[in-house]
């Protein structure tokens, strides 16, 4: 069973304000939206990358897909591939493979975020596990994050 402490002990650190939403375990974006019955362009996934061989996280709506032409060519990057599981499951100590949540900097991890989920108010976001969903405001994810957004 992962552990959802690191990142709880981190937003009650910074007096974060949250929910969290518990949820029959899930495993695709669709299935996780429904289970906690959330829109699908409301609730965040992480994607693991590669930017130049550098482990990355890119952060967007669970509707949509990384285009990693559009990444690289936005980054100015020579090479943006999907990382495999086995190459960043390690950094992830905690989570379950898949459900990780969109906290690059608890991991060593630039994060790049979606134009899409920063017009929303809040975020919603696997925890570490495939049964459990974080819900905070979006400026409050953007404040202790810094993530880096991305134009679309």
């Amino acid at each position: 069973m992962p552990e959802t402490r690191r990142l709880k002990e981190f937003l009650d650190k910074e007096h974060v304000k949250y929910v969290s939403i518990d949820h029959s375990p899930a495993f695709t974006a669709q299935e996780i939206a429904a289970a906690a019955h959330i829109p699908g362009k409301e609730l965040a996934k992480t994607v693991i990358v590669k930017i130049d061989g550098e482990l990355a996280m890119i952060v967007l709506p669970a509707s949509e897909h990384v285009r990693l032409a559009n990444l690289r060519e936005t980054l100015g990057a020579q090479k943006v591939e999907l990382a495999d599981e086995d190459e960043f499951k390690k950094s992830f100590p905690d989570c379950e493979t898949g459900a990780m949540p969109p906290f690059g900097n608890l991991y060593g991890m630039n994060v790049f975020v979606s134009q899409a989920l920063r017009e929303d108010d809040e975020i919603a976001f696997n925890a570490g596990s495939h049964s459990e969903l974080i819900r905070l405001t979006y400026a409050d994810y953007e404040r202790l994050v810094h993530p880096t957004p991305l134009v679309n």
